[in-house]
């Protein structure tokens, strides 16, 4: 069995800067399912489709080419979606409010589903995501449920936007936040919550490198 490590919880909680440094000092492979849906999300606005149109979107979902091109010495990969690079357009906040509509029709979920299953190779994956544990990966051998409060995550994603030439303000992102939370908890498949045994940790006065530390000394104590 090819083990997995699943990293869940909300926006802006910091999974995805905690999953890529685990999964490289494991040297296991990657998976950040957020990228998957808002990937679907850029490719539905350009093709014009509706967040809510669930037959063509599962439609989409099947035909969706998605690419990760990593770079000697890059921060981060370069995302081709359909073929074309999307730039700095899928970490900002259009991209992560389609994926958040997107992702709660049952139909899209199912859609991806296998893509996902599909990152799963030897010698390990770290997943993150909304329901790694609960539903993509239920059989993970550490589940980590990472959150932080609203206004610690909207602080966190105004700086990142900021880098990345966004123009945001901080009251704005922590109601963005706030609302994809009620979202994402209350949608009627997968909805984000805590995986049963899951380990809850939240970072809100935590620095990224003691998370990190402890999520691998997690997985140092399950192995």
């Amino acid at each position: 069995m090819i083990p997995v490590l699943a990293i869940d919880g909300p926006s802006g909680s910091g999974k995805g800067a905690v999953g890529m440094a685990v999964a490289e000092r494991l040297g296991w492979h990657y998976l950040d399912s957020g990228a998957v849906y808002r990937a679907l999300g850029l490719a539905a606005s350009w093709a014009q489709l509706a967040c809510d149109d669930e037959s063509r979107l599962c439609a989409l979902a099947g035909e969706l080419d998605l690419r990760f091109v990593r770079e000697a010495g890059a921060a981060e990969p370069q995302v081709y979606v359909n073929g074309r690079e999307c730039g700095v357009a899928l970490r900002g906040p259009e991209a992560a409010d389609a994926a958040s509509r997107v992702a709660a029709l049952p139909g899209v979920r199912q859609a991806l589903l296998d893509r996902q299953r599909a990152a799963r190779r030897p010698p390990g994956l770290v997943a993150d995501g909304r329901d790694m544990g609960s539903h993509v990966f239920p059989d993970a051998f550490l589940k980590v449920f990472l959150t932080a409060s609203p206004e610690v995550r909207a602080e966190r994603r105004f700086n990142q936007l900021k880098t990345k030439g966004f123009g945001v303000t901080l009251p704005r992102l922590i109601q963005e936040i706030r609302e994809r939370d009620e979202r994402d908890a209350n949608r009627a498949v997968a909805p984000l919550k805590p995986a049963q045994g899951a380990v809850v940790l939240d970072s809100s006065a935590i620095g990224l490198q003691d998370v990190i530390d402890r999520v691998l000394a997690m997985v140092s104590r399950s192995s």
